[in-house]
């Protein structure tokens, strides 16, 4: 416990330094003057002022004023020392903040018994400050660790989703990334963004539930196969709605919505506008973009310019106006985030065919 005195009177301060060394446990740190206590600060630590009202420069209140800017010392209590018997004197030092009062000539054992209380009140309020503290790691530990086993569920579960079909993982994770890119031009949240980044992945999570036979058809899908391909929507949201967890439940709001259409004609569901939830929204735009530009066993990709311009077509119809407006603005970011995938699909494939030359 570290006691600042400041008394400009050297005989009062001693006798201040004294009575409060006595004090157990306590470490006293005396000015003469309060420019010269100002001058130490915020270097030291400290735990009470002990402070002189009548003084040049500045007075008690004052000196405590000055103190009190230095967030460090912002709860720090403080006890004036005064003569002065003035009923005003006594509100200014209340108003400034003051716990108690010591009249001159300071009595001996009124002091003892005064900062004798103050300090353990400090020192129970510091024991109070520091077990807050140690709950507020403990806490901000777990959740981070909660949420380093929701985004492993999530890797695993993405990575299941392209089990079958190689491309389908590029294909996850590029959509992740255009949504996460649309969602930083719309000006949403950094935490916001990073959460639809990591969930949109699972966009097409209930494609599991798809037979291979129409999952991975080399052609153009009948009607019928196509009302089937349809359902992996609301499989997807019901894979996921199941947890309590409010990552795995984003993921299940986008795999629900990321078909709807802004003027209700998509599905399952059929909403329209802002009832569609804007993860949703977001994703749709994402998504449509990455499976223009890719090519696929019943078409071929299209130009990055056409794609963009057909996007921008349905602003309105297909797509939310201002998700259409933000995907425009992210345009460079994606054309990066394509060129990049595309470098890294080719180093794979240069790897896979040494290895096959290699056995």
């Amino acid at each position: 416990m570290r006691i600042l005195i400041v008394d400009d009177n050297k005989t009062s301060l001693k006798l201040l330094v004294h009575l409060a060394g006595k004090i157990e446990g306590c470490e006293i740190v005396a000015f003469s003057t309060p420019d010269e206590a100002l001058g130490a600060l915020p270097d030291i630590d400290l735990d009470l002022a002990i402070l002189d009202y009548q003084m040049p420069t500045y007075n008690g209140v004052e000196l405590y004023t000055e103190i009190i800017r230095f967030e460090k010392y912002a709860q720090m209590p403080v006890v004036f020392v005064t003569a002065d018997t003035d009923q005003a004197t006594r509100m200014e030092a209340l108003n400034a903040g003051a716990i108690d009062f010591l009249m001159k000539p300071v009595n001996p054992l009124e002091f003892n018994a005064r900062v004798h209380n103050i300090v353990n009140l400090a020192r129970a309020r510091s024991e109070l400050q520091k077990r807050a503290e140690w709950l507020r790691t403990e806490v901000e530990k777990t959740v981070k660790e909660l949420r380093e086993r929701e985004e492993e569920i999530i890797h695993r579960l993405t990575l299941a989703a392209g089990y079958k079909d190689p491309d389908t993982a590029h294909h996850t994770l590029r959509v992740a990334s255009y949504a996460e890119a649309i969602a930083r031009e719309l000006g949403l949240p950094d935490e916001l963004c990073r959460d639809i980044r990591l969930a949109a992945p699972m966009h097409d999570i209930g494609k599991v539930a798809i037979p291979d036979t129409v999952l991975l058809k080399q052609g153009k899908l009948t009607e019928a196969e196509y009302r089937q391909m349809q359902c992996h929507a609301l499989v997807g949201s019901d894979i996921l709605g199941r947890s309590h967890s409010s990552l795995l439940q984003l993921a299940a709001e986008i795999a629900a919505s990321h078909h709807e259409r802004w003027d209700g004609q998509g599905y399952p569901n059929r909403v329209a506008g802002e009832d569609i939830p804007l993860a949703g929204r977001i994703v749709c735009i994402a998504d449509n973009f990455d499976a223009l530009t890719s090519e696929r066993p019943y078409k071929s990709a299209w130009p990055f310019d056409r794609t963009v311009a057909h996007i921008l077509a349905r602003a309105g119809s297909q797509f939310d106006p201002a998700c259409v407006a933000a995907f425009e603005r992210a345009l460079p970011k994606i054309r990066a985030i394509r060129d990049e995938d595309k470098a890294l699909q080719e180093k794979e494939l240069t790897l896979a065919e040494k290895y096959r030359e290699a056995i």
